[in-house]
C-alpha cells in the first residue's frame, strides 16, 4: 500500500509539471488511472466438481462459494479485500446485456447489495439455474490478510467439459487475470481435454498454476501427482502443481492447528501466489510506472535542455537548431501515411487476416474429413446425440486454437511496428484479440436427426411388400405343375425375397441417414466460417486501429517534442541579455525538478526486485 502512494505522488508530481503538454498529461493520466486499480486478479478454473468453489472458500476461512453436492457454480464470484464483510451482485442496466465480466472494462451495469447469505441464490445453478435472474457477476468483498495485498480471486463457473464451447468463455477472462489456478481432483489425472484447455491456457497467459484437490479423499493422490506432473511438463517445463486438501485447511483453522495446516498443502500454494503472482504484478506496476515517468521526463528535459543550450552558447545555437530540425523531420516521417510503421502494420494485418482465415478453415476441414470418416464407418442415426457433442467440442476447440493463435501473431505484429520506432523500449498495445465471449452464440445448434429404427410394424409391412411378388412368381411357376398358388415353395421363395428386401430398405435408409449427417455436419462447419470469421476480421480490424492508435500518439509526442525544441531555440536565440539570464535561472529550476522527477522513477525501476517470500500461517477466523 505504501508502495502504491509513493508511486501514485511520483505520477501526480510528473503531472503538475507537464505544464501544456496534454499529450504527455494524458499519458500519465493512464498510469495513474492504473495505479488506482491494484487488485491482481487469479482466476480459478476447473470441470465441474473438482473442488474450485471449496478452494476459494478454505483460502480465505470463510464460505463466500456455494459448496454441496448438488450445487454447481454459474455465475463468476469475485472475492477481493474488504472492511465490513459484504456481497454485491452486477446486473445489467436497462437496454444492457450480460456480457462483461470482472475484466476491469466499462460494463453496462450496476451494483445490487445482497446479504452474503444470499449468494448462492444468485451464483449456483441450484438457486440460479441457467443464469436466469441475468446475473453478470458477484463480488464479496472479506477483511483478510491474504487479500489485503491486492490479491483478487475470481470462482468461475464449472466448464461442463473443457472440450465444450463453454470453454471459450474461460478463456475470455485470462487475457485481464494476472495468474490461472487449474484444479483438478485426484481421483484421476489429467484428461486429454484439461491438458488440451492447459495448452491454450499457457499460449494467453503465461503465468499458470495447478492444483490437485482432494487429497484427503483419495489415498492414491501422491501417484495421481507424479503423472499430472509428467503431463505438464509436457505442456510446458516450469508449471507448479500443489496438492492440497481444502477440508484439512477448513478443519485447521477452525483448530488453529499450525501442523495440520502444514499436511493440507496451503502454505506453499499460498506463498507461491504472494511470491510469484502478487509480488510479480508489483514489480510489473513499478517498471511500467517508472517507464511511462521516465518518458514524460525524457521529453520535458528535451525542449528544456535546447533552450538552455541555445541560452547559454548563442554561437553553437544555428548548429543546434540545424540537428533539431533533422530530426524533427524524421518524426515527420512518423506521421504520415507513408511511414514505414504504417506500411508494416497494414501489410501485417492483411496477411493476418489471410492466414487467420486458412488457419480456421484448415482446422474445421479437418474435422469434418473426421466426421465425414466416422459417418461412413456406421450408422449416424442412433449416436446422433454424442456425435453432435464430440462435434461440439472439437469445433469450439478449433475455434479458440485459432483465436489464439491469433493473439500471438497480433502481438508479435505490434512488435514488429514498434521496432520502427527510436526508443530503447516502446510500450506495446494491449491487444484482448483471444476474447472469445460469445463467438459462438449467432451460431445455430446442428439439427436433429431421427434414429433411424424401424418398429415392429414397418419391418413386417417391408417384408410382407418384398415378399408379395416371389410368392406370386413362383407360385404361378409351380401352377404349372399343378400345385397350388400358395405352397412351401413359392412361400419359401417369398420369404427369401422378403428378408432380401428388408436388408435393401436397411441400407437403402442407412445411406440416407449417412448422407443427410454429412449433409448437417457441412452446413454447421460452414456457419460456423462464417460466423467465427466474420468476428475474427471485425476484432483484427479493432486490433489494427488499437495499434495503429497507440503508435500515432507515440509519433505524435516525439513530433511535439522535437518542434516544441526548435521553436524554443530559436526563441533563445532572439531573446535579450537580461531577460535570458532569468531564463536560464528558470530553465534550470525547472531542470532540477524534472531531474528529481527522473530520479524517483530511476529509484523505483531499480526498486524492482524479487520481493521476499512470506510464510502462510494458520487463516485467522
Amino acid at each position: 500500500m505504501a508502495e502504491t502512494v509513493r508511486m501514485t505522488t511520483l505520477v501526480e508530481q510528473g503531472i503538475a509539471v507537464v505544464g501544456e503538454r496534454n499529450d504527455l498529461r494524458r499519458r500519465l493520466e493512464n498510469t495513474l488511472e492504473r495505479l488506482r486499480d491494484p487488485s491482481v486478479r487469479v482466476i480459478v478454473v476447473g470441470e465441474f466438481k473438482q473442488g474450485k468453489s471449496q478452494l476459494i472458500n478454505a483460502m480465505v476461512n470463510a464460505p463466500v462459494c456455494p459448496v454441496d453436492d448438488d450445487i454447481a457454480t454459474t455465475v463468476p464470484t469475485v472475492v477481493r479485500q474488504g472492511d465490513p464483510a459484504s456481497a454485491v451482485v452486477l446486473v445489467p442496466r436497462h437496454g444492457g446485456s450480460a456480457t462483461e465480466t470482472d475484466s476491469g472494462q466499462e460494463a453496462p451495469v450496476e451494483r445490487q447489495p445482497i446479504g452474503l447469505d444470499e449468494l448462492a441464490d444468485y451464483v449456483s445453478e441450484k438457486g440460479n439455474p441457467g443464469n436466469a435472474k441475468n446475473i453478470v457477476a458477484a463480488e464479496v468483498s472479506l477483511p483478510r490478510k491474504l487479500l489485503a495485498g491486492g490479491l483478487t480471486l475470481v470462482d468461475s463457473p464449472g466448464v461442463g467439459g473443457l472440450g465444450s464451447s463453454h470453454t471459450l468463455t474461460t478463456l475470455t477472462a485470462l487475457p485481464s487475470a494476472h495468474a490461472m489456478v487449474f484444479v483438478s481432483d485426484a481421483s484421476q489425472e489429467y484428461t486429454e481435454p484439461e491438458i488440451r484447455f492447459l495448452h491454450q491456457a499457457m499460449r494467453v497467459s503465461p503465468n499458470v498454476l495447478c492444483v490437485l484437490s482432494k487429497t484427503d479423499l483419495y489415498p492414491s493422490w501422491r501417484q495421481i501427482a507424479d503423472l499430472d506432473k509428467g503431463h505438464l511438463e509436457a505442456v510446458g517445463p516450469g508449471i507448479p502443481l500443489f496438492p492440497v486438501s481444502s477440508e484439512l485447511r477448513l478443519q485447521a483453522a477452525r483448530l488453529q492447528d499450525t501442523e495440520l495446516n502444514d499436511e493440507s498443502g496451503f502454505p506453499a500454494l499460498i506463498s507461491h501466489l504472494r511470491t510469484n503472482i502478487v509480488g510479480e504484478a508489483a514489480r510489473l506496476q513499478r517498471r511500467s510506472v517508472a517507464h511511462d515517468v521516465l518518458s514524460v521526463t525524457d521529453h520535458l528535459r528535451l525542449a528544456l535542455q535546447s533552450e538552455l543550450g541555445a541560452l547559454e552558447n548563442p554561437e553553437g545555437t544555428p548548429q543546434m537548431i540545424a540537428g533539431l530540425k533533422a530530426a524533427k523531420e524524421d518524426a515527420d516521417a512518423l506521421r504520415k501515411r507513408s511511414a514505414r510503421w504504417q506500411i508494416t502494420l497494414n501489410d501485417g494485418i492483411g496477411d493476418l487476416i489471410a492466414d487467420m482465415e486458412y488457419d480456421l478453415k484448415d482446422r474445421l476441414r479437418r474435422i469434418q474429413r473426421e466426421a465425414e470418416a466416422a459417418i461412413d464407418q456406421g450408422d449416424p442415426g442412433p449416436a446422433w446425440e454424442q456425435f453432435t457433442k464430440w462435434l461440439e467440442q472439437s469445433t469450439a476447440a478449433a475455434v479458440s486454437d485459432t483465436f489464439v493463435w491469433t493473439s500471438e501473431r497480433a502481438q508479435w505484429l505490434a512488435g514488429q511496428v514498434a521496432e520502427h520506432f527510436s526508443e530503447e523500449e516502446v510500450a506495446l498495445p494491449a491487444l484482448q484479440v483471444a476474447d472469445t465471449g460469445g463467438v459462438l452464440d449467432p451460431v445455430a445448434d446442428i439439427q436433429e436427426m431421427e434414429d433411424g429404427r424401424m418398429g415392429p410394424l414397418q419391418k413386417i409391412l417391408i417384408g410382407m411388400r418384398g415378399s408379395y411378388g416371389g410368392v406370386l412368381m413362383f407360385g404361378l411357376l409351380t401352377g404349372l405343375f399343378g400345385l397350388a398358388l400358395i405352397n412351401p415353395l413359392s412361400v419359401g421363395a417369398g420369404l427369401m425375397l422378403g428378408r432380401k428386401a428388408y436388408r435393401e430398405e436397411q441400407d437403402a435408409r442407412l445411406k440416407r441417414r449417412q448422407a443427410e449427417a454429412k449433409m448437417l455436419v457441412r452446413k454447421q462447419v460452414d456457419d460456423v466460417v462464417f460466423q467465427v470469421g466474420k468476428q475474427l476480421k471485425d476484432r483484427l480490424r479493432m486490433v489494427q486501429r488499437a495499434t495503429r492508435d497507440h503508435f500515432t500518439d507515440i509519433a505524435e509526442e516525439h513530433h511535439r517534442s522535437l518542434t516544441e525544441s526548435v521553436a524554443a531555440a530559436q526563441k533563445a536565440a532572439a531573446t535579450y541579455a537580461v531577460e535570458r539570464d532569468m531564463r536560464i535561472k528558470e530553465i534550470r529550476n525547472q531542470l532540477r525538478t524534472v531531474d528529481a522527477l527522473s530520479s524517483g522513477a530511476q529509484q523505483l525501476q531499480d526498486r524492482s526486485a524479487d520481493p521476499q517470500p512470506t510464510p502462510s500461517t494458520v487463516p485467522a477466523g
